[in-house]
C-alpha cells in the first residue's frame, strides 16, 4: 500500500514540475496507462492553479530583480514567447507548455500576459489532457524501443 502510494506521489510531484516527466515516471514504476495519464494531468494542473494564483507576485518579483541586476526587458526568449501570445493568446501558450515549457513557466507566462484565471485553467486543462494522452501513449507503445538504444 505504502509502495503504490510512492509510486502514486513520485508521477505527480515529477509531473509538477516537467510535465514529460510523468509519462516516463509512470511506466518506469510499472502503472498503468490510465493511471499514469490521470497522475500527469493531476500534477500539472497543481501546478497550474498554484501558479495561476501567485503569478501577478510572482511577475512584480521578477520585474525588480531585473531592473536591480539592470537586465533588458526583452531578450530573444522573450520575443518569441510574445509573438506566440499575439498570434495564438491563451491557447497557443497553454497548447505548448507542457512540451517546450515548464507548467510553471506557461501559466506564469500566461498570468503575466494578462489572461484570466478561468482562461488559464480550462485551455491548460485541454492541453494537459491531450498531450498527457498522447505523450504517455508514446511512452507506453515506443519505450521499449528507446531503451534498446540507451
Amino acid at each position: 500500500m505504502f509502495v503504490e502510494l510512492l509510486k502514486y506521489l513520485s508521477v505527480y510531484l515529477v509531473s509538477m514540475v516537467k510535465f514529460f516527466g510523468g509519462p516516463v515516471t509512470g511506466i518506469s514504476l510499472g502503472l498503468s496507462y490510465l493511471e499514469t495519464v490521470l497522475l500527469t494531468v493531476a500534477g500539472m494542473m497543481t501546478s497550474v492553479l498554484i501558479f495561476s494564483l501567485i503569478g501577478k507576485a510572482v511577475s512584480k518579483w521578477l520585474s525588480r530583480r531585473r531592473k536591480a541586476q539592470q537586465k533588458p526587458v526583452f531578450c530573444k526568449k522573450s520575443r518569441r514567447i510574445v509573438q506566440v501570445w499575439s498570434r495564438f493568446g491563451v491557447s497557443g501558450v497553454a497548447f505548448l507548455t507542457p512540451i517546450l515549457f515548464t507548467p510553471i513557466f506557461g501559466t506564469l507566462v500566461a498570468a503575466l500576459l494578462g489572461a484570466p484565471r478561468k482562461h488559464i485553467y480550462v485551455h491548460m486543462l485541454w492541453s494537459s489532457l491531450f498531450w498527457g494522452v498522447t505523450l504517455t501513449f508514446m511512452v507506453f507503445q515506443f519505450g521499449d524501443l528507446a531503451a534498446k538504444f540507451f
